[in-house]
């Protein structure tokens, strides 16, 4: 029997990228999943069997909430919630306007706490709810340029501690992912805007920053999502406040090199 028979979620951010990863397979394992996310533009593919789609501005604390109304009315219930909604935007602490800084924080930290509240009464009405926050390895480690998007990713992981020791008596986990580079379309369009040339420019960008992980490529998405739907099942059941890091190898090597 699929692990997630009978088990509802709800994805932020899901309709690209990790989130739609991560929509994919709790569907495929038997979850009805609500996939939520801004794809106004009309680039969204359409959804896959088992996955209902809905527009949402997670910044929106009233549409958030009624999002997650909705979900509880339609489905009875809601057990898992994946918060993969997340910005990037480029700027050393001197440089970054407050607007872009507001603007990172507001989607990748604000947007996942308002989730977490107003997911939290069905929850810990499952009896076993689980929180997945999709973070970062700059939440541990920062490359250079990215001060309010690396602020973000320390911050969500505090945010899911919190969670995790505040819902433990209610029976509710809190777990952050932490990937390295992910082959999605937020990091193919952070490499259009260091090339110049075309998709070719961009795809060896792109493969030059998988050689600095210690496997020597970027992630799938579908790979971090398998990492989501474990910290999600009940197979993790007594895995709270933890921050498991998807980044091959990234975050154990130094970039001290001994001589061969």
């Amino acid at each position: 029997m699929p692990e997630f028979n009978g088990k509802v979620a709800l994805i932020t951010g899901g309709l690209s990228g990790i989130g739609r990863a991560a929509s994919e397979l709790l569907a495929q394992r038997g979850a009805r999943v609500v996939a939520a996310g801004l794809g106004g533009d009309g680039s969204t593919p359409p959804s896959p069997e088992g996955v209902e789609q809905v527009e949402v501005d997670v910044t929106d604390e009233a549409a958030v909430a009624a999002l997650v109304d909705r979900v509880v009315a339609n489905h009875g219930r809601l057990d898992v919630l994946v918060s993969s909604a997340g910005i990037q935007r480029y700027g050393t602490a001197g440089e970054v306007s407050g607007t872009e800084w507001d603007e990172v924080l507001d989607v990748n930290l604000k947007g996942a706490f308002l989730a977490a509240k107003y997911a939290l009464p069905a929850l810990r009405s499952a009896g076993a709810g689980s929180i997945v926050f999709v973070s970062s390895v700059q939440a541990f480690v920062t490359q250079t340029s990215v001060a309010a998007y690396t602020t973000s990713k320390g911050a969500l992981n505090a945010l899911a501690r919190s969670i995790a020791i505040d819902e433990a008596r209610f029976g509710v986990r809190a777990n952050t992912v932490c990937p390295g580079s992910v082959d999605t379309p937020m990091l193919r369009s952070a490499a259009r805007g260091f090339c110049d040339g075309g998709e070719e420019a961009v795809a060896a960008l792109i493969a030059s920053w998988g050689r600095g992980h210690p496997l020597g490529r970027v992630a799938r998405p579908e790979e971090v999502a398998e990492a989501i739907a474990f910290l999600a099942s009940d197979r993790a059941g007594f895995i709270t406040g933890v921050a498991l890091p998807v980044d091959g190898g990234l975050l154990a090597q130094v970039s001290v090199v001994l001589p061969q």
